[in-house]
């Protein structure tokens, strides 16, 4: 399982660029794999820390988003800032807060990246995020960093 968080401060997104690959050099939320011993909100909250240097605060459940092909789930939370400072971890490159229109969509590291942001997006214009469940189907034999290689299958929505 994977597990990150959206962070939403003044009315931006904090993205981390990656320093590892899979798609290094591309723009990610920071997520990673969940370990033994922590739950799902725990994970992103110390994944957050470790990519971003950010001190957060969950907020609600997001977004989980299954993709079968790979064997992976993500879980990402909504979260604050609890303080307004981060700074790039050992596998992050740099961490910049983005306005909504300025997201570098073509510079996303994975399809579970832009379905997260544009679900968020979707949101926001009819006024509020709700949780969202869905498969993503990438197309076999594709890369990590082809992210418009997949379709988003069995959305709900609450």
């Amino acid at each position: 399982m994977v597990v990150g968080c959206l962070i939403e401060h003044d009315n931006k997104i904090l993205l981390c660029k990656r320093n590892i690959q899979p798609s290094y050099g591309l723009w990610t939320l920071p997520a990673g794999y969940m370990e033994i011993g922590e739950s799902a909100s725990e994970g992103a909250i110390r994944e957050t820390w470790e990519e971003a240097g950010a001190k957060v605060e969950v907020i609600s459940p997001f977004a989980q988003l299954d993709i079968p092909l790979i064997g992976q789930t993500y879980m990402i939370f909504l979260a604050k800032l609890i303080t307004p400072h981060f700074s790039a971890g050992p596998e992050s490159l740099e961490c910049r807060l983005f306005a909504l229109d300025d997201i570098p969509f073509e510079s996303l590291s994975f399809s579970s990246m832009l379905v997260t942001l544009n679900l968020y997006i979707e949101d926001i214009k009819v006024g509020r995020p709700k949780f969202h469940y869905g498969i993503i189907n990438k197309r076999p034999g594709t890369s990590p960093s082809e992210i418009h290689a997949y379709t988003l299958d069995y959305h709900l929505r609450t």
